[in-house]
């Protein structure tokens, strides 16, 4: 755990000089020390004075120097029309990409990419379904064709022609194996060499944030190849509206990250060198014609899962299909670049600030505009980035560990930047002690207080509480837990990697007292998010910007400055998960 140390490591230099003689040794004098100390830091108020963190004056004076203006001027850049959307592979993006190692450059970071440069190449592949798929269900009556409205396979990522020769099924409910949790779909069934059909969705007693992972494309794949799985089949469980059956209809595209070797380094639905060859999606239709030939009653099947139960059954007949894939092969790139530490031994250990840098390029006009610029998605969070580099360069002494400042590309692909960053970074991955990320902090009213998201599932909860009590910030529960959003950002590429990680959100109180926020935010969403309205003319609040930086910070500077590295709690999903990765 990081502790109740922040207050003896953070003692301002004043306090630290006066007790030079002893204090360092002597914990019992905290209490007294942290009083008196309080009242000379002027971001605390009366309320925090007891249970804030004591900051030291050169880094209370430089979090005063945050300026909204800044925030707003990255954010003006990285939305203008002329980077078309920062779409990865464009010109545009690459604007994006020199503008930001233009200004680490300027903050005095040191590059931390490859060959000593500020970048890390990432080679990504676009894939698409040729037309003439054909998928063929053969149960014990004889050859049953699925219909092009019933299932649609992916692209095979690394093969143009795939065969999947004749194959068993079996069903495997929500295709989850969480033993910590008293859950396995896979619990007593053979699924070496079959195809595995499930249904999205996880228990109703699963906590929020484990019923997000466990629904991850994914892990959902490999827990399946990991099995001896060929392939899965996400069904259905209910009749899709009209325009999400057409949209489904078309030819499913796939982006995935190519490793140096041309094999697929990181990718939503395929798993590289085991075997696995198909990926694909299952109409209601299609799942009840193969529940037609389990071996028990379809109702009791999908009841059982509606109850918490799993419900694994085998299917009876096979499954063959051939598909072709087309290929779009092009380059793009992370940016990374680092402060050095202070500290002769923890200075090769890196806190991570991350933020992606792409957004969705040139698409669909809505209301006459085709740009979509990313403003707050995810302009902001870059924006809120490069201001943490401009404080560590105002910084004289730097903080105990190394800070790593990275910019992904393809988060709007599906995480891929970050997964393969977090995979192969351009510092040993056991050096990476945690991830802090923003992803469009949605800067449209005052922060008052925030949901951190993660924060709960390691050490990391104790620095977030610390620095939002300095701010005067609340920390709150997450209010639309429905949402998946933990899973749905690049610090999740962290945690998958074993590595602690958070995303500060907003939490939901407001000024009037209302506390309604995440009932505005909704609003605003609907007319913004992924639009071409998502630009520098929509509604911003610059200084809820210029908290955003000075919390995040702090987080990051509270973890680099700690003599432990941040743990897994006891007994956490994500810890028994993910932790032996490093």
């Amino acid at each position: 755990m990081l502790g109740g140390s922040f207050s003896f490591l953070l003692a301002s230099e004043k306090t630290a000089a006066h007790y030079s003689s002893g204090l360092f040794a002597y914990f019992g004098a905290m209490k007294r020390i942290f009083l008196l100390l309080a009242a000379s830091v002027p971001l605390l108020g009366p309320a925090a004075a007891q249970t804030a963190p004591l900051v030291p004056k050169r880094v209370a004076k430089a979090l005063l120097k945050v300026k909204p203006t800044d925030v707003k001027a990255h954010i003006q850049y990285l939305a203008d029309d002329r980077l078309l959307g920062r779409k990865p592979g464009t010109p545009g993006y690459q604007m994006a990409v020199e503008y930001v190692t233009g200004q680490l450059k300027t903050f005095g970071v040191q590059p931390a990419g490859e060959e000593g440069s500020f970048t890390q190449r990432v080679r990504l592949r676009r894939a698409t379904v040729r037309p003439g798929a054909t998928v063929t269900y053969q149960p014990a009556g004889g050859n049953v064709p699925l219909a092009p409205t019933e299932v649609h396979l992916y692209p095979h990522p690394e093969f143009p022609e795939t065969t999947l020769v004749p194959t068993g099924l079996v069903f495997a409910g929500y295709g989850i194996s969480a033993p910590d949790q008293g859950y396995d779909d896979y619990q007593g069934l053979d699924v070496k060499g079959k195809v595995v059909v499930i249904v999205r969705g996880a228990p109703r007693n699963f906590p929020s944030t484990v019923a997000a992972a466990s629904q991850d494309q994914t892990l959902l794949v490999q827990t399946a190849a990991q099995r001896g799985a060929v392939g899965v089949l996400f069904a259905a469980p209910r009749p899709a509206p009209a325009a999400a059956a057409a949209a489904v209809a078309r030819p499913l595209s796939t982006t995935s990250v190519l490793g140096p070797d041309g094999k697929v380094a990181a990718a939503r639905g395929f798993i590289s060198g085991s075997g696995f060859t198909m990926t694909g999606t299952l109409s209601a239709a299609g799942l009840q014609a193969l529940l037609r030939n389990a071996a028990s009653d379809t109702a009791q099947v999908l009841g059982n899962l509606r109850q918490g139960k799993p419900a694994p059954v085998p299917l009876r007949g096979t499954l063959a299909a051939t598909w072709q894939s087309a290929y779009q092969d092009f380059e793009s790139y992370n940016v990374v670049g680092k402060i050095v530490g202070s500290d002769p031994k923890l200075r090769d250990e890196y806190v991570v600030h991350s933020a992606h840098l792409d957004h969705l390029g040139v698409s669909t006009p809505v209301q006459g505009d085709s740009i979509y610029n990313g403003a707050h998605d995810n302009a902001s969070g870059v924006a809120s980035v490069l201001e943490i580099a401009r404080l560590y360069s105002q910084l004289k002494e730097k903080p105990k560990r190394s800070i790593l400042l990275v910019l992904q590309t393809g988060e709007e692909l599906g995480l891929l930047g970050s997964a393969y960053f977090a995979a192969r970074p351009t510092v040993p991955k056991s050096a990476i002690v945690a991830d802090v990320n923003t992803d469009m902090p949605t800067i449209i009213a005052p922060l008052l207080s925030v949901v951190p998201l993660g924060a709960q599932h390691s050490s990391l909860s104790q620095p977030v509480a610390e620095a939002a009590q300095y701010l005067g910030l609340t920390v709150e529960a997450d209010p639309e837990p429905d949402q998946n959003r933990f899973i749905r950002s690049d610090q999740y590429s962290f945690v998958a990697q074993g590595i602690p990680a958070l995303h500060i959100k907003y939490g939901n109180r407001t000024t009037d007292g209302k506390n309604n926020l995440s009932e505005q935010v909704q609003k605003w969403r609907a007319v913004t998010y992924h639009k071409p309205q998502d630009d520098i003319n929509g509604v911003f609040d610059f200084e809820a910007g210029k908290k955003y930086v000075q919390l995040n910070f702090l987080i990051g500077y509270l973890v680099a400055q700690s003599p432990s590295r941040p743990t897994w709690n006891s007994g956490d999903f994500f810890g028994q998960r993910f932790g032996q990765r490093q």
